[in-house]
Parts: structure tokens; C-alpha cells; sequence
């Protein structure tokens, strides 16, 4: 027997009229909304008038929590910035901005001095390039299909091997017709270009070749590095062109990775082994983060007994991990989101503490000589689109083959991020650390056997 309660008289509902605190809240939280780069809009607002405060009291301090306020800060501005200007915006203008804005002002002194010797401590002090390089190297190679990488690191060889003879080849030759000749400019200009940055391309190279030649390093190097640097901007602006690219045109690329099929692969591989794994909690990740840093930490001992550069040797123990799967499925996955992490949060406040810190605007500047110009430009244009054919004739997504092509003619790991960030496709470092890494330490020491039989001057 069902009992029907009896409802009593009905009352119409009134709306409760908004308070001037739930509509400040309201207000808030859209603005919550809105971000810049990663920053919620008013958390942004706070932190630039306080590191304005404290900059021009002279009060800025360098402890790391505030200059991860300063470099966020000043990273996503400067991201925004190119995100926004027409043209620019198609040929990576996010990360050239944060490149080269900061280094106009730090020229200009535009920016406050004490804000700029606090963050070019922290930057040289802490070198935390290798702690992102170690994150995204890490978290890529142990995400990756076994087989996807044998055949990537087998095959990528052969696009940069030719690439850097056709460079060498048509660079010597603009060179000669702009009146350089033909063998000064390979040697003092498109050599340095493909050295592989400056502590181990630019510095070594100046040093082999004032033994050669009986000069003064120190001059040498000043001869050498503007063209470095000039190089690496002409690289990033190819590979950001790239990556407009392949938004116009999918089929020329496999947005980060090297090899047609190569990303169902991955996906296919991973979706078995995580079978199970339906989330990755915080104590993985943190073991994801850890493992990569225990391996870097291996390769700087590697480094002080053979002296093989850390960062390569800790590609080669990476692999060996990933090939021996001596890393559970798990483990695996936190690697993976640690990178992530890093690429989101982390790639354009490196690009601005670089900046600041180690990129000399006068440097460049320097290197704006109407035959250096043309001959760097045509040097990373054979190189880029070499790796474009190439690829495409080895069935590689020919768009990321460039791309690792154009990383041979790096400012070294600081290059290697800047190019992959113009580009979007971060996820070819450990492709692009080959390129510069082993593809420098070649091309330094054979021009340094080259000038001592030629000693060209």
C-alpha cells in the first residue's frame, strides 16, 4: 500500500540577489581564465609589480623561488609578444622574441641591473639547461617504441651525413662568389656554424686553430663566435618556417616523430605495456624524474673518465636502458609526464635566462656582414632542406629530418631548445643532441686537421 504525502501550499522561488562579493568572485575567476603563457591573468599582474618593486629598490633576490617568479614571468612575456606580431608569428616569433628581445634590453641596459646580475648568477651557477635538456631526453627516448628508435638513430645518419656535405660544399662555394674564397669559407665560416655551439664547438675549434696558425685565441674566438650565433637565428627561423609548414601540409610530417607508422607504433607498444596503468600518481612521477637525473649524473662520471660530453653519454645510457627495458611500463610513463612538464613550463623561461645571460646581442650583431649573411643563410638552407629529401627518399617524415638537419648548426643544447621550440617539436631532442653533439665534435676536429694542412689565415 503506497501512502502519497500531501505537499503543502507552494511558494514561488526567489533568486537570492547577487552580493557585490559573489560578483567580485565571479569576476575573479573568469579572470582566472585568461592566461599568458601559463599564468593566470591576475596571479601574472601580481608578480610583474612585484619584481618591478623589488628591480628597481635594488632588492631583487636570488633565491630560486624568486627567480622562477622572474624567469616565468619574463619568459611568457616575451612569448605572448611574438605569439602576436604578424609574420613573425608563423616563423617561431614566440621563441625568437624570448631570444633576442631580452638580450636588445640587457645591450640597451633597458633592463634593471640588479634583475639582470640576479638571474645571469642564477643561470651560470645553476647550469639547469642540463637538468631540461635530462627531462626532455629522458622522457622522450623511454616513450618511445624500441624499434621506432633503433631504426631512427640508424636511419637519421644518413639525411645528416649528406646534409653537412652539401652544406660544406655549397657554403664554400657562395662563399667564394661573394669574395670570402672558397676555403676561408668553410673554415671560418661554415665550419663554425656546424661546430656545435661554443663550449664545445666554437671554444675547441678557436683553440685548434690558433695552434694551426700561431695566433691568439682570444682573437680567433672573437672572429668565430658572432657567426655562431648568427647561425643558430638563421637555423631557428628555418625550422619555425617548418613547422608552418606542416600545418599546411600534414602529410609532410608526423608532428615529432621521425618515421611514418612510427607513432602508431608508439601508441600501439605503449598502449600494451601500460595495460592497466589507467593513471600515473605522484610518487611515479617522481621516480620518473630521479631515474633521469641518476642517469645524467652517470654520464658526468663518464665524462671525467674519458671525457665524452655528459649530455651524449647520457643519450647512450638512455637507450641502453631502453633497449634492455630495465624500466617498468610505470616508470616509464612518469619519465614521459616529467618531460612534458618541462617542455610546458619550462622551455620558455630557459629561452629568456638564456638570454639574459649568455646571449651577447653585440656578438651578433657583429656577424651581420652583407658575405657572412649570405653565406650562413645558404650553409643552413642546403643543410635544412638536404634533410628534407633525404628523408623523404628513406620514407622519414621529411619535415623532421629537416628539422634535425637544421640542429646540426645548434648553439649547442641552448640551440638545440630554441630550434625545437620555434619548430614545436620538442619531442626530437635526443635526434637533435646526435646532430650537435656528434656532428660538431666531427666537423671541429676535422677542420682543425683541415687548417693545419692549409693554414689558411
Amino acid at each position: 500500500m503506497t501512502t502519497n504525502a500531501v505537499a503543502g501550499p507552494m511558494h514561488p522561488v526567489t533568486e537570492r540577489a547577487p552580493t557585490a562579493e559573489t560578483s567580485t568572485s565571479n569576476v575573479l575567476q573568469r579572470l582566472m581564465q585568461i592566461r599568458v603563457g601559463i599564468i593566470p591573468l591576475p596571479v601574472y599582474l601580481l608578480l610583474l609589480g612585484l619584481i618591478a618593486a623589488f628591480s628597481f629598490k635594488g632588492k631583487i633576490s636570488g633565491e630560486v623561488t624568486v627567480m622562477i617568479a622572474v624567469l616565468v614571468a619574463g619568459g611568457f612575456t616575451c612569448a605572448e609578444i611574438g605569439r602576436r606580431i604578424p609574420i613573425l608569428n608563423v616563423i617561431g616569433g614566440s621563441s625568437l622574441v624570448t631570444i633576442f628581445l631580452p638580450s636588445f634590453l640587457v645591450a640597451h641596459q633597458l633592463l634593471p641591473a640588479p634583475l639582470v646580475q640576479q638571474v645571469t648568477n642564477f643561470t651560470k651557477f645553476t647550469n639547469f639547461i642540463y637538468l631540461f635538456i635530462t627531462a626532455v631526453v629522458v622522457g622522450s627516448i623511454l616513450s618511445m617504441d624500441r624499434r621506432v628508435l633503433i631504426q631512427g638513430f640508424i636511419k637519421i645518419f644518413i639525411p645528416l651525413v649528406s646534409g653537412s656535405i652539401l652544406a660544406l660544399g655549397v657554403g664554400g662555394a657562395v662563399g667564394w662568389l661573394c669574395g670570402i674564397g672558397f676555403w676561408r669559407s668553410i673554415l671560418y665560416v661554415v665550419v663554425p656554424v656546424m661546430a656545435g655551439g661554443v663550449g664545445e664547438g666554437a671554444i675547441p675549434l678557436s683553440v685548434g686553430y690558433a695552434e694551426a696558425l700561431g695566433l691568439d685565441q682570444g682573437a680567433m674566438l672573437g672572429q668565430i663566435l658572432p657567426l655562431v650565433f648568427f647561425g643558430n637565428l638563421v637555423a631557428i627561423i628555418c625550422c619555425g618556417a617548418l613547422n608552418s609548414l606542416g600545418k599546411r601540409r600534414p602529410d609532410l610530417t608526423g608532428d615529432g616523430q621521425l618515421q611514418p607508422g612510427a607513432d602508431v607504433a608508439t601508441d600501439t607498444v605503449r598502449d600494451h605495456a601500460h595495460a592497466g596503468v589507467t593513471s600515473v600518481d605522484v610518487a611515479t612521477v617522481a621516480a620518473g624524474g630521479i631515474t633521469g637525473i641518476a642517469i645524467y649524473v652517470f654520464g658526468t662520471l663518464i665524462h671525467s673518465l674519458i671525457g665524452l660530453p655528459a649530455p651524449v653519454a647520457m643519450l647512450f645510457l638512455v637507450v641502453l636502458v631502453k633497449l634492455l627495458k630495465a624500466v617498468p611500463a610505470s616508470l616509464e610513463e612518469g619519465a614521459r609526464v616529467v618531460f612534458r612538464f618541462f617542455v610546458t613550463a619550462v622551455t620558455y623561461p630557459l629561452l629568456f635566462s638564456t638570454a639574459v645571460a649568455l646571449t651577447p646581442w653585440h656578438e651578433l650583431v657583429e656577424a651581420f656582414h652583407p658575405a657572412n649573411l649570405i653565406t650562413i643563410i645558404a650553409t643552413i638552407v642546403t643543410l635544412t632542406a638536404s634533410g628534407f629529401y633525404v628523408g623523404r627518399l628513406l620514407r622519414m617524415y621529411p619535415i623532421e629530418t629537416a628539422i634535425v638537419n637544421a640542429c646540426h648548426s645548434g648553439l649547442g643544447g641552448t640551440g638545440d631548445v630554441m630550434i625545437l621550440t620555434a619548430a614545436e617539436r620538442m619531442e626530437l631532442m635526443p635526434f637533435a643532441q646526435v646532430a650537435t653533439r656528434i656532428g660538431g665534435a666531427i666537423t671541429v676536429t676535422l677542420a682543425i686537421i683541415a687548417m693545419a694542412h692549409f693554414r689558411v689565415i
